[in-house]
């Protein structure tokens, strides 16, 4: 048996069915890690009691006790999602050495249905990026192709999964972290409904954006971690109480009855042939599981990369200021206190966060904040009511999560336009807080291509029934990385 070939979901059955041990389970993960990680740099740390962990979980089994839904499976932490004890730098240098003293909510949720913490994932530096080059770190790699890059913020934890590191893993998405990454490397990544998930414990980098979510191998995987880590908490005030779990394994495969809309300002001049028609082929094949499909329009949508690009940095500029080289982390010091923060700052922060800071404390300044920050709420508006009116016709929105594949290490890097023109299908989601899910649909170059799903808020289950109404009748989930 393969065991890094698993799904969340057969390694929870073959557990229950008493066919594999936790212990093997984790020993099998930790081994593929051993072999790869080194090349791939996937994981940043590698938990000591994983293998403890997996063999106390083994001796409750045996006792009959109820370790809980994930009881004894390794799931990797994005590091700037907290775990008490564990380094957590955000890949960072100004964090570098920095140990969590507690633990985010979703870390206390996933020990608390039994799930083996088995380690931490690379990470563009503070989640600015798209491509995992930024981390102070180094870049990871993509297993499909290890010149190329896994996309970003999430990389590590994308290619965690499909390298068979681990069935499942955090993300944090604040403009398609999860779902750019999960397209990239070929699995599956979900970003939940704002609120849906507690952010107590993410190190925050645009707090009206951010959410947490599972990269994983399937649809139902991705459902049964964030069945773990949902509700309410009452440390983050932006959680909501929800007043049901979706159950997939109740759901309907037939799409009878529901409409898929097809926005024309997702399908524009210039990008990738292959990915268009690879989407538009999914479409049809949504189609024949019983789904109307019809065209829709989301007019403010070519405004949301100029909103996001304000929006975010001004929030990051904001959130950072905490970093300030004095209480933990990086500190170089100057003649005075001023200079003691220039120099920590400038020294510990990367290009990229320095270049968001930089852009978001000037739209925020006095004489700019009505040009710039201002504007670019109300953009964001036009964008949310695009997505309400459009979900009042339409059960979904359908469009290409990538409007390419993964590009060659270093080859973007040095462009932050053409960087940020990566997530350009992504961000709408973040700025009108709807839930949106990537799955694989097929392969251009050799190399995976995402469809990303976006539905209405608190209606993941739309998105998890027709994601699974696709996989049942396609196998580009089962394809991994040789």
């Amino acid at each position: 048996m393969d065991i890094s070939s698993l799904t969340l979901t057969q390694a929870k059955s073959l557990l229950a069915d008493g066919d594999i041990t936790s212990e093997a389970l984790v020993s099998g993960h930790l081994k593929r890690i051993d072999e790869q990680n080194e090349n791939l740099h996937a994981l940043l740390g590698v938990s000591e009691q994983a293998l403890d962990e997996a063999r106390q979980a083994d001796t409750r089994r045996a006792k009959g006790e109820d370790g809980g839904v994930l009881a004894g499976i390794p799931i990797a932490i994005k590091d700037n999602i907290l775990v008490q004890g564990w380094e957590n730098t955000s890949c960072s240098q100004v964090l570098e050495g920095h140990r969590s003293a507690y633990s985010a909510t979703v870390v206390e949720r996933l020990k608390a249905a039994g799930a083996i913490l088995i380690g931490r994932t690379n990470m563009d530096e503070f989640a600015m990026g798209s491509s995992t080059e930024s981390s102070h770190f180094g870049p990871t790699k993509n297993p499909w192709d290890a010149e190329r890059v896994p996309g970003g913020s999430s990389g590590g934890s994308a290619a965690a999964v499909a390298a068979g590191f681990v069935p499942a893993a955090l993300g944090s998405d604040t403009g398609g972290s999860i779902r750019q990454p999960a397209s990239l490397c070929g699995v599956v990544g979900l970003k939940p409904t704002y609120g849906r998930v507690s952010r107590y414990g993410l190190m925050a980098m645009a707090s009206s954006l951010d959410q947490i979510g599972p990269i994983t191998r399937t649809v139902e995987d991705a459902a049964l971690v964030l069945q773990v880590i949902e509700g309410k908490d009452p440390r983050d005030a932006t959680s909501v109480e929800l007043q049901e779990t979706t159950i997939p394994e109740l759901m309907t495969d037939s799409l009878e009855g529901m409409t898929l809309g097809i926005p024309d300002e997702y399908f524009l001049e210039g990008m990738d042939d292959t990915i268009k028609s690879l989407v538009m082929d999914a479409v049809a094949q949504l189609k024949e599981r019983g789904a109307t499909v019809e065209k829709i329009s989301m007019p403010h949508a070519k405004y949301a990369l100029a909103a996001y690009y304000v929006l975010m940095p001004c929030e990051a500029s904001s959130n950072l200021g905490r970093f300030d080289g004095l209480r933990f982390g990086y500190h170089s010091s100057g003649n005075t206190l001023t200079e003691t923060y220039e120099r920590s700052r400038g020294e510990g922060f990367g290009s990229e966060v320095k270049r968001r800071i930089l852009l978001g404390s000037y739209a925020l300044s006095a004489g700019y904040y009505d040009a710039y920050y201002r504007k670019a709420l109300k953009v964001r508006t036009l964008i949310k009511r695009d997505f309400d009116d459009a979900l009042k016709r339409v059960d979904a929105i359908v469009t290409p999560t990538s409007p390419c594949v993964a590009w060659k290490l270093g080859e973007k890097f040095g462009d932050p336009l053409t960087m940020y023109l990566s997530d350009i299908y992504t961000i709408t989601a973040n700025l009108a807080t709807v839930p949106a899910i990537s799955l694989p649909c097929g392969f251009s170059e050799g190399l995976p291509v995402g469809l990303q799903l976006m539905g209405r808020p608190f209606d993941e289950q739309t998105l998890y029934r027709i994601g699974m109404a696709y996989q049942k009748v396609t196998d580009w989930h089962t394809r991994t990385p040789v």
